[in-house]
């Protein structure tokens, strides 16, 4: 099923831009986005898993490590996204837990293949990146993805517009803050069945949840989270929600939702 829906992407894209031919596709370079310091000094330089869809409209992964800077093949018929997730396999901690950076062709886009062309990632572009990833996956297991005149895809989206809305108020304001509070993948089936609406754009629920651990610092997943620091004889709390999130400190790593926890010791 994933495999036809990013094809489905393709060929639709290629109906969208068609206006007398396909445009070549090339490599684009690929500018890794500086990491938060409180990942560095507790984890060090992570390697990457780099998520992008080829010219024929799949979907393809490679690990880059030791700085290297990647180049992409991706089609230049539709907008299309690219996700970098870092990742420190000699802590254990594998791909997916920390949030990635990422960016959307061809709005992060400069140059082209005679200029030699690049691809600027940001902590940002990480959420679009997932959301195109979440409303493609939505629209495939949708009927109503294809019931409204123009198909509700992740090409089709305004995405000029979701990103001016993190410029304003006029999205909730801890949402604006920090975009990894939202669930995604929800926002992504309801949008696919009924359209946008930007009061969806609203905090996951969380509660607090108190735990026998250190007092910190105490790093989250997401680049735009503030490191907990609890003072010393004080209950450690921490956010939980169903899914299970992840924190590390100079001790080790927690592992926690709203019902149950771990602490793995480095």
């Amino acid at each position: 099923m994933k495999t036809f829906i990013f094809a489905l992407m393709a060929a639709a894209g290629i109906y969208v831009a068609g206006c007398g031919g396909v445009i070549p596709d090339s490599g684009y370079a690929l500018e890794l986005p500086e990491l938060p310091a409180a990942w560095v000094s507790l984890l060090g330089e992570p390697e990457w898993r780099i998520e992008w869809l080829n010219p024929q409209g799949g979907k393809e992964t490679m690990i880059v490590r030791g700085g290297v800077k990647p180049t992409v093949d991706i089609p230049q018929t539709w907008t299309n996204a690219v996700s970098a997730w870092p990742f420190w396999p000699a802590r254990g901690i594998t791909p997916g837990f920390f949030r990635p950076a990422g960016a959307l062709f061809p709005f992060d886009a400069s140059g082209d293949s005679a200029s030699g062309g690049s691809l600027r990632l940001s902590w940002k572009g990480g959420v679009d990146a997932v959301f195109y990833w979440e409303l493609a996956l939505a629209a495939a297991g949708d009927p109503a993805a294809f019931a409204s005149k123009v198909p509700r895809l992740p090409q089709h989206f305004n995405w000029p517009l979701f990103r001016e809305l993190f410029e304003t108020e006029g999205i909730n304001a801890d949402v604006r803050r920090d975009p990894w509070l939202a669930d995604w993948r929800s926002i992504a089936q309801k949008i696919v069945r009924s359209g946008f609406d930007k009061r969806r754009l609203v905090p996951e629920p969380r509660e607090e949840l108190s735990l026998p651990v250190s007092p910190g610092p105490w790093i989250g997943t997401s680049p735009f989270t503030v490191p907990l620091i609890f003072e010393d004889g004080t209950a450690a709390l921490f956010p939980a929600r169903e899914a299970v999130d992840l924190w590390v400190s100079a001790e080790g790593m927690l592992r926690c939702n709203n019902k149950v926890w771990i602490f793995l010791e480095w």
